[in-house]
């Protein structure tokens, strides 16, 4: 029961306001006990086992429950038995007596409207939103950036990402049967949310799409979460129509080259440069706070035009590497430097832009 209740507690707010939404909803059915958590943006409920000889519905803290089964030894049965206004839990020679809130009130949200409904591997899907999700915005007045979209075409799925200064594209070749194309933002709290429940494995997941809801059903747990309303940015128009330069590098090499110069730079800008020139990239930064720190590094690189320079948030660049996949990257840089793609040499399925930054 202990890694349910984790996965319980996660979606509950801490500075939530409303206290009955500390707690959670267990319901005592034939079948066994569902717990429901939410804190009105994203709702969980999860099923387990459990020998019921009553049937009824309680609330209880949460973190106190997850605290109880946490300091149990391991394999121990818990018993529990509502009386009165509280809650008696028993396992072995332990008893505890916890407070309860108001069942009835409780917010459960029920039935949703559903208009698509696709299966998809855990693990691709996890794929998808690991290698997409770091670029969101964070509280950006823009309110479809701070989500990720999701777009099902009917040959497979896309996830996108941007905070204006940098987007993710990742596409999955799996077949994702839809009636139509379909698309869905979803918030920053249910995309972590999801992160946590889906696996490595390929066990499947349900995903029941709607206008205001997705749903995820998978491993005997639901989890609903609220969509983010309007329109997505065309994304298609952030990629630059014209390549000015083109080069190849190392991904493992470029990525230390950049953690070691990163060392030095702004903690403000974090930006780096880079300077491309025959068989070679230089990649260095400066502190503009601290006027006499700078770094360099050289990396070898696949590069046969004259020499280039342009600046880039070197956090940014670490993150694409870091969900790149394959040993080379290529770098491609718009015209007028106006942008850069990095993506893996052989492998078209995931594209990062990154804005330049001057430095």
């Amino acid at each position: 029961m202990l890694p349910v209740l984790q996965h319980l507690v996660s979606i509950i707010d801490r500075k939530q306001t409303w206290a009955l939404l500390n707690n959670i909803l267990i319901k005592a059915e034939d079948n066994g006990l569902r717990f429901v958590a939410t804190d009105m943006e994203v709702e969980l409920v999860a099923n387990i086992q459990a020998d019921v000889t009553d049937n009824g519905m309680v609330t209880l803290s949460s973190r106190k429950l997850m605290d109880i089964c946490r300091n149990l030894p391991e394999e121990s049965l818990l018993d529990i038995e509502l009386s009165g206004n509280k809650v008696l839990l028993t396992s072995g020679k332990s008893r505890f007596n916890l407070g309860t809130m108001p069942p009835d009130e409780f917010p459960v949200l029920g039935s949703i409207e559903i208009a698509e409904s696709v299966t998809v591997k855990q693990n691709e899907l996890k794929d998808l939103i690991e290698r997409t999700y770091f670029s969101m915005a964070q509280q950006d007045v823009r309110q479809t950036l701070n989500g990720l979209l999701l777009e099902l075409t009917g040959t497979g799925a896309r996830a996108v990402a941007t905070d204006g200064h940098r987007l993710s594209l990742v596409d999955s070749s799996s077949a994702i049967k839809v009636n139509n194309p379909y698309q869905v933002i979803l918030p920053r709290k249910g995309v972590q949310e999801l992160l946590r429940l889906l696996s490595n494995s390929e066990d499947i997941a349900e995903l029941q799409l709607g206008k205001k809801h997705l749903r995820v059903e998978l491993d005997g747990m639901c989890m609903t979460s609220n969509l983010i309303e309007g329109s997505y940015p065309d994304y298609n128009r952030v990629f630059p129509s014209e390549i000015d330069h083109s080069l190849v590098v190392c991904r493992d090499s470029l990525r230390q080259a950049i953690s070691r110069v990163m060392v030095l730079s702004s903690e403000k800008s974090r930006g780096v440069r880079l300077a491309a020139e025959e068989d070679a990239l230089r990649v260095f930064s400066h502190n503009q706070e601290m006027d006499q720190e700078e770094a360099t590094d050289e990396i070898e690189a696949e590069f046969g035009g004259e020499l280039i320079e342009i600046g880039f948030n070197g956090s940014y660049i670490l993150d694409a590497l870091n969900a790149i996949e394959g040993e080379k990257v290529e770098i491609l840089i718009g015209r007028n430097n106006s942008s850069g793609v990095f993506k893996g040499i052989g492998d078209e399925s995931a594209r990062y832009v990154i804005m330049p930054m001057r430095l």
